[in-house]
């Protein structure tokens, strides 16, 4: 615990991933940085608890090695949908399952170890041009920060609530001990809902139902996945069912004046793509870029940059899940030729061109046809 200072460079709301990772990344370009929130570590959230590659190789850019955190490595993704399956490796280098929890601490670590200051249990009650009303003091900030999530009162504050887009499902998540894990993060599509199963130990992983029936439960859908629910029929739950929300939401602007937003504060896609991690890291590391060149300008187009694909497929793989018949048509034309499935994977972990995925497109709507 860090008592409040009388003023910073960078005050950043919200001491998640999204907060931590935009501390560590803002202290390594030489700037004072606190981080403050009204929780105490670790702190938990419901997800999927997969970081796909590009979300590792974002995480070492900010110095953060998450290949020694206790968690389990996969080689892929796995797609199953009413008996179907396909499978394919990336492209390159692997994911990593990692409880929140874990990822967590290891952000607070490395935090620690670059200088940050860390104010836990302490809340925020509203921002201005004076600095941040935090406990029973305003703290001068050249710069604030907002990281805290999708319900985002700092982004209500800036007066950067406006949005191009929103839409939200449900998510619930429960660990199970199971004793082969397996290598491959698996979905398993149904109506109006995804199943995803992260190995995120030797012995454990991660099942989380997405919805938008905020009502359904884990025990609720599971009969409807055979394949899962045989996996996991002698599994041992380890902890009780966890909702969340999950929100897609693309917002006119991240900054205005002193003030930016990081992470879900700043817009989100869909859970389904599994990129909410690595949009942060890549977020935070363009955010420091612009703190220490004095304009948010730079952080706005950039911003809108690297959301751009992840955005693409989160539209994508939503589409699938409202079009029943698009979804098994689409995943029988990979299961026939695997090779585009890879081409699809790639492009979602930002391995191929654009003119690439174009082709691999066009491939996969001729299987489509031929079926």
């Amino acid at each position: 615990m860090t008592m409040l200072p009388r003023a910073t460079d960078v005050f950043v709301i919200g001491g998640g991933p999204a907060g931590l990772a935009a501390a560590i990344a803002a202290r390594r370009r030489g700037l004072d940085v606190i981080v403050a929130d009204c929780a105490l570590p670790p702190v938990d959230k419901a997800c999927g608890e997969g970081i796909m590659p590009d979300g590792l190789a974002a995480a070492a850019a900010l110095g953060l090695d998450l290949s020694g955190a206790a968690g389990h490595t996969f080689r892929g993704i796995r797609f199953r949908d009413a008996g179907t399956s396909v499978e394919a490796d990336f492209p390159a280098g692997a994911g990593r399952g990692i409880r929140r929890v874990e990822l967590h601490r290891v952000m607070v670590d490395a935090a620690i170890d670059a200088g940050v200051r860390l104010a836990w249990g302490t809340r925020i009650a509203g921002v201005s041009a004076a600095g941040v009303q935090a406990g029973d003091r305003t703290v001068r900030a050249r710069w604030i920060v907002g990281a805290d999530g999708s319900h985002s009162p700092v982004r209500g504050w800036a007066g950067l609530d406006a949005a191009h887009h929103e839409s939200r499902r449900y998510g619930f998540r429960r660990h199970y001990r199971l004793e082969d894990p397996g290598d491959y993060m698996e979905v398993h599509w149904g109506d109006a809902c995804q199943l995803y199963v992260t190995p995120v130990g030797d012995h454990e992983v991660c099942v989380v139902l997405i919805s938008r029936d905020p009502r359904q439960r884990l025990a609720d859908v599971l009969p409807c996945f055979p394949e899962a629910a045989q996996r996991l029929a002698c599994a041992e739950p380890l902890n009780p069912e966890r909702g969340g929300v999950t929100v897609s939401r693309r917002l006119r602007a991240v900054a205005r004046g002193n003030v930016a937003l990081v992470g879900d504060a700043s817009g989100s896609v869909d859970a389904v793509t599994g990129e909410g991690l690595c949009l942060l890291f890549q977020q935070s590391l363009a955010l420091a870029d612009a703190l220490a060149a004095g304009d948010l300008r730079g952080y706005e187009a950039a911003h809108r940059r690297i959301g751009r694909r992840p955005g693409f497929m989160s539209d994508m793989m939503l589409l699938l899940d409202r079009r029943r018949l698009l979804r098994g048509r689409t995943i029988r034309a990979m299961a026939a030729e695997p090779r585009l499935f890879a081409g699809l994977l790639a492009m979602h972990v930002g391995a191929c061109s654009a003119f690439d995925f174009f082709a691999n497109g066009l491939a996969l709507g001729w299987r489509m046809l031929s079926l």
